[in-house]
């Protein structure tokens, strides 16, 4: 019963660093304490021996001067042993440092390393060929709806709407004409049956304002879209090129 309603054991997390660094500070401490009662004992000693010499016990005296001596030789070696667990305290504590630094290096390492394996060079080129023609293609295709033509396709249009206005005007008669007024009313009807006839050829070819903007619009959407996968594409090919330089 205690067996399957028993907790598990926790793993300590202390390393054997940690309890090491711990003795240390340990020893450290008990180090300094002894420091303040060598003091202690140095200030009182030469008080007394002050006031033995006042009492003319010289020979005592003297004897509490060797031993105060004595007790600051071993005020400076107690100083030299603190620096030293002092030094070694921060020695191990930066080794655990490094120690982590390291064991981040290698799993960024690794996670990197798995993210490389899932990208392959040739698959990132052949998506930067295509996203290049893509763009190019838009480019045309932005060309041809913005309505912009060559100087031949100019040419060509200006050629053809001078064959239709000679198609629609009326053809020269034989006879001279009766009077002043048949001359000068037969050509202005032509005329206007001319200029009508092309306002409403040019309208009928011509797409609307506002669809010409929308088609405008559309198209740019597209074409920034391209180009931030294009960018984006490209940033992942140079990071690939770097880790493998």
């Amino acid at each position: 019963m205690g067996i399957i309603f028993g907790k598990k054991k926790q793993v300590s997390r202390v390393t054997e660093q940690d309890r090491a660094i711990l003795q240390l500070k340990q020893q450290r401490d008990k180090m300094k304490q002894y420091q303040k009662r060598i003091e202690q004992t140095l200030n009182s000693d030469k008080e007394l021996a002050k006031k033995l010499l006042s009492k003319g016990q010289k020979e005592r005296a003297k004897l509490l001067l060797k031993k105060k001596r004595f007790q600051e030789q071993l005020l400076i070696k107690t100083d030299a042993q603190l620096e030293n667990l002092e030094k070694l305290t921060h020695d191990i504590e930066f080794a655990q440092v490094e120690l982590q630094v390291v064991d981040g290096l290698k799993k960024g390492n690794e996670a990197l390393k798995k993210v490389n394996e899932a990208l392959n060079i040739e698959d990132i080129e052949s998506i930067l060929d295509d996203t290049r023609q893509s763009i190019d293609k838009q480019n045309e295709i932005n060309e041809l709806l913005s309505g912009r033509l060559t100087d031949e396709d100019e040419e060509a249009v200006e050629q053809e709407l001078a064959d239709i206005i000679s198609e629609q005007l009326p053809e020269i008669p034989s006879e001279e004409p009766v009077g002043h007024e048949a001359i000068t009313e037969e050509p202005a009807k032509g005329r206007l049956h001319v200029s009508r006839s092309l306002t409403g050829l040019v309208s009928d070819y011509m797409p609307s304002q506002q669809l010409h903007k929308d088609i405008h619009h559309f198209m740019k959407a597209n074409m920034q879209f391209l180009q931030i996968i294009h960018r984006y594409i490209t940033v992942i090919a140079n990071s690939r090129a770097q880790i493998h330089k």
